[in-house]
């Protein structure tokens, strides 16, 4: 229970690796503050943290609207009492060649992935810096690393991300805060069951393990980075991909 009596916030904390970062935090003691643009299914994140004896909430709110959040961050703070772990998760895709990619997918792409780590980092660093204590791990992506062609908003918004992290750990760390990143490869979400049985195939012979991780996988790196045993580490990024990437 490395994390008992801490806080933990979320976002895009409903499903996917999110939702996996939720249960993981909260399995080792964390009380649990999540967000998402979506409500659905919070209910089984909550029970979920619940179970483990951890209390959770759950906020509707966009990582776009930085007046939303800095109230959505005063409220966890009112009704939990502290706020430890940051996990800056919510993120979108809007996939097209260059030539083809309209202006408004390329700013969704960034507003969220990127400008949303902006808006909830900001608000939440005041709590961690004035204690002088925390943990903020940014869920970043080996596309932000690599770059993928057809990709090219949402390879923009994830080396922006860990550009945040790298300098951002520089800005906090005489306060006591760390700031690292986790750059997943391809997961088994939602997103990467849809791509067609050849599409998985031919990603699976890139991947030297030969499968695709599970969001627990990703959980797991988070829980790590946001924990003691890290206490050492910070602006750095930890990379989740069974080998893809070297």
């Amino acid at each position: 229970m490395r994390f008992d009596g801490k806080v933990a916030f979320v976002t895009g904390g409903n499903r996917g690796i999110g939702a996996s970062i939720c249960k993981r935090l909260a399995s080792e003691g964390a009380d649990i503050a999540f967000i998402d643009r979506a409500p659905d299914p919070q209910e089984e994140v909550i029970k979920a943290v619940n179970n483990f004896g951890k209390r959770a909430v759950f906020y509707e709110a966009d990582v776009t609207d930085k007046a939303m959040i800095e109230e959505v961050v005063a409220n966890v703070v009112k009704e939990l009492g502290s706020l430890d772990i940051l996990v800056n998760n919510a993120g979108i895709t809007r996939d097209n060649l260059l030539i083809r990619m309209k202006e408004e997918d390329w700013r969704a792409v960034i507003d969220i992935n990127l400008t949303g780590v902006f808006n909830v980092t900001q608000a939440v660093a005041k709590i961690m810096l004035k204690q002088r204590s925390g943990s903020i791990i940014n869920i970043a992506s080996v596309i932000g690393i690599s770059g993928n062609a057809g990709q090219v908003n949402y390879a923009a918004s994830k080396a922006g991300v860990i550009g945040v992290t790298k300098s951002l750990a520089k800005e906090f760390a005489n306060r006591g805060v760390r700031v690292n990143a986790v750059a997943p490869g391809f997961i088994e979400t939602a997103m990467t069951k849809a791509l067609s049985e050849d599409v998985r195939e031919k990603a699976r012979q890139l991947i030297p393990l030969g499968f695709f991780g599970e969001p627990e996988d990703v959980a797991a790196a988070v829980s790590f980075l946001a924990s003691e045993d890290a206490r050492y580490i910070t602006g750095q990024v930890l990379v989740v991909d069974g080998g893809m990437i070297r």
